[in-house]
């Protein structure tokens, strides 16, 4: 008998897991769909950790503004993959990954400074 609850229960458990929704939805999938949007294909796993440095470069100074960051973006991706795309990949990619960089956009769109 005690087999028998054992057995149940476990098949229980094993139902609730198989058909158990997801808590959240995947980011990395989440993000490829972002790009997708603005017809920036290629591998998810990529893309994603081609974003994740992109903010890891941010956050460590690697890369010290925006313009350098595209830069670093645009030798990355896809041959082809036009400047709007670029600015499009890097802004899902702060979104997404880093939203502490959105200052280094804004910096972008501000008023042009003279250096």
């Amino acid at each position: 008998m005690r087999f028998g609850k054992l057995s149940a229960l476990a098949s229980v458990m094993t139902a609730a897991v198989t058909l158990a929704a997801p808590a959240h939805a995947d980011v990395d999938t989440d993000f490829a769909n972002q790009v997708h949007v603005y017809g920036i294909y290629g591998p998810r796993d990529y893309n994603a950790w081609l974003a994740k440095i992109t903010c890891e470069r941010l956050g460590n100074g690697v890369d010290t503004n925006a313009e350098k960051s595209a830069v670093f973006v645009s030798h990355n991706l896809q041959q082809g993959t036009s400047t709007s795309q670029t600015w499009q990949f890097l802004a899902a990619a702060i979104d997404t990954y880093c939203p502490e960089q959105q200052p280094v956009l804004a910096a972008v769109a501000g008023p042009k400074r003279s250096d």
